[in-house]
């Protein structure tokens, strides 16, 4: 039934607000209280079969924590906090006039106004109405206030402050107007127009997401059952050639007649699934790849359970790279391959070469890092997560089944980018009950895999926490690392905005290789980076001398090139090893376990 329009009452009232049909508006809050009721029996379930403890969160306490010795500094001094609580003032009452002034018709400037890559305000109505108006611009004013505040705290110790940041953008965030029925134009004229059937549609999606996620809200980024690995993603023709406790090793099927005689190996992070690099046919690096007259050969990580719990950084190493590079010479021959990390894979592979550089293994004779960091000083806001307690925290989760559940890494990446990655999903899948829109990165972004003790333990202390690979400080297998014995050449692909390597650390962590590096910045994150397929490029990159002085020198002096960085990285491959032999098909006289993209990257977390 469609609703009469409302009388609209000048200036006020949103003209477009429906009056709903109160009968049905009154049916669908019953309905959405018995889903509320659902979503809460869902959430409380971990808790009384004594899977989750009750009470405040870990996290939770830590945030309180933290804001606390914030708010302690700035209540210790009286100077600062009456300066603090007179700009706010100040800000309110300059706020009240102007607000004042629009209501009675007057053309004013704003205030304040949000960031041009805030997507949240979009709606007319917040610029056309004195209300809503005035709601957004006294929630820019307060968070901004609260930023400052933190900004300005510089009598507490940095990992401290750093996180007080982290957790003020995490709060202002959650708390905007945007995410509320009530204060959202938007969502509160959807709600009067479908009479709250929105709501009702969306708390059902959450209860099932609650359920998914085994008691915690698993965010509803793609709509289950459009993508299927193997179906519609990771559909690049090839066969699986070895498999041990950890890994499957795929080989790809040609598509040229000749393939350069050196083979490439690919490191994915084994915090997630190595398809990211084969997401569909026009995305797909390694489909790319091939076509180029690469013979390619893909780790594909296990998604461990309690039986790899006590699987080390060791492990990982021997298990997964050496035992792939094994693989590959039985199979093709060579001796030597160039290997590419990607993310987490390529501090991995990073180590490994400083253990073969100490052990004259020269197997690897150059290599490709993607958005890697070898030094974590720089490590941007994940730092936020790595104190000694909070890992020890971490490490008592994971000794009680051998492993950390893949959705507290996923929560954790989502959380770089909150507007963007939890609270736009938040509106559009449970206050406006839509599904979301298909999309495959986000699908990959979900599939999310599980971490076992003992190797990120190890990772978590030795990379994040005491920062030891780039002083030297590793030793593994009774062999102590040290990246400048890394002689072999080094293409180093950083991405300018990506929230989880940093280029700035990732440009540092460059200066730590012995060998000749070649330091590339490529335009956006640390997915769409990467993944900028050549037939349609997004983005540019940025090539310059080797990575010596300071980053922004670097930056300032750096030719810009439009297009994708595939084809700057496939002339270095070319001038590393440009010979040519016949195309080989997988497995060759080695044999074959059966189709790519294999068995363990369809487990699910």
């Amino acid at each position: 039934m469609t609703s009469d329009k409302a009388k609209p009452t000048p200036g006020i009232v949103p003209s477009t607000f429906a009056v709903p049909n109160y009968q049905a508006l009154a049916s669908n809050t019953a309905r959405l209280m018995e889903e509320l009721g659902h979503a809460t029996t869902a959430s409380l379930k971990p808790v009384e079969e004594g899977r989750a403890k009750a009470g405040m969160s870990e996290e939770v306490s830590d945030v309180v924590k933290t804001l606390g010795q914030v708010i302690e500094k700035v209540a210790s001094d009286p100077q600062r906090l009456v300066i603090a609580q007179t700009a706010l003032t100040k800000g309110f009452l300059d706020l009240w006039t102007n607000n004042l002034k629009k209501m009675q018709g007057e053309a004013v400037t704003p205030i304040v106004e949000p960031e041009p890559t805030d997507k949240r305000f979009r709606d007319p109505e917040w610029n056309d109405n004195p209300v809503f108006d005035f709601v957004k611009q006294a929630y820019l004013l307060t968070t901004k206030w609260a930023d400052d505040l933190v900004q300005q705290a510089d009598d507490i110790d940095p990992h401290t402050k750093h996180k007080a940041q982290f957790y003020v953008k995490q709060l202002s965030s959650a708390l905007a107007p945007t995410n509320f029925v009530a204060t959202n134009p938007e969502l509160l004229r959807t709600t009067l127009e479908q009479n709250g059937e929105n709501l009702v549609r969306g708390m059902k999606m959450m209860v099932e997401d609650i359920k998914a996620g085994k008691g915690t809200l698993k965010l509803r980024q793609t709509v289950p059952g459009d993508f299927q690995v193997g179906v519609n993603l990771a559909t690049t023709r090839g066969k699986v050639v070895f498999r041990n406790d950890l890994i499957e090793l795929i080989q790809y099927t040609p598509t040229t007649e000749t393939v350069f005689k050196r083979p490439l190996l690919i490191v994915p992070p084994w915090i997630n699934k190595f398809y990211i690099l084969d997401l569909n046919p026009e995305k797909s690096f390694i489909r790319w790849a091939v076509s180029q007259g690469l013979t390619i050969f893909v780790i594909s990580w296990v998604n461990p359970d309690e039986r790899q719990a006590e699987k080390s950084y060791e492990d990982y190493m021997r298990e997964g790279i050496f035992a792939a590079l094994e693989t590959i010479e039985k199979i093709t021959g060579e001796k030597q391959v160039t290997a590419m990390g990607y993310c987490v894979g390529g501090t991995l592979l990073s180590v490994a070469l400083a253990y073969m550089a100490a052990t004259n293994d020269k197997r690897i004779a150059s290599a490709t890092l993607l958005t890697t960091q070898v030094d974590f000083e720089n490590a941007g806001d994940l730092k936020v997560f790595v104190d000694e307690e909070q890992v020890k925290s971490i490490e008592e989760k994971m000794d009680v089944r051998g492993y950390l559940e893949g959705t507290s890494m996923a929560a954790a990446f989502n959380m770089l980018r909150p507007n963007d990655l939890i609270w736009s999903y938040v509106v559009n899948v449970y206050l406006k009950g839509e599904n979301p829109f298909p999309f495959d990165l986000l699908f990959w972004n979900s599939d999310s895999t599980r971490m076992p003790r003992a190797n990120h333990s190890f990772y978590l202390r030795n990379c994040y926490l005491d920062n030891k690979l780039s002083k030297g400080k590793i030793t593994l297998g009774n062999v102590k690392l040290d990246l400048k014995r890394i002689s072999i050449p080094v293409y180093n692909l950083a991405a300018k905005e990506d929230h989880i390597a940093p280029a700035k650390s990732v440009f540092v962590g460059s200066k730590y290789f012995g060998g000749n590096v070649t330091y590339v910045l490529a335009g956006s994150g640390h997915i769409a980076g990467v993944i900028n397929p050549a037939t349609k490029p997004k983005y540019q990159y940025w090539t310059g001398g080797a990575p010596k002085g300071e980053y922004d020198d670097w930056v300032a002096s750096a030719q810009e090139t439009p297009g994708t960085w595939w084809l700057h990285w496939i002339k270095w491959i070319e001038e590393q090893a440009p010979e040519k032999v016949d195309a080989r098909v997988p497995g060759g006289d080695h044999g074959t376990l059966g189709d790519a993209p294999g068995e363990f990257v369809k487990v699910r977390a």
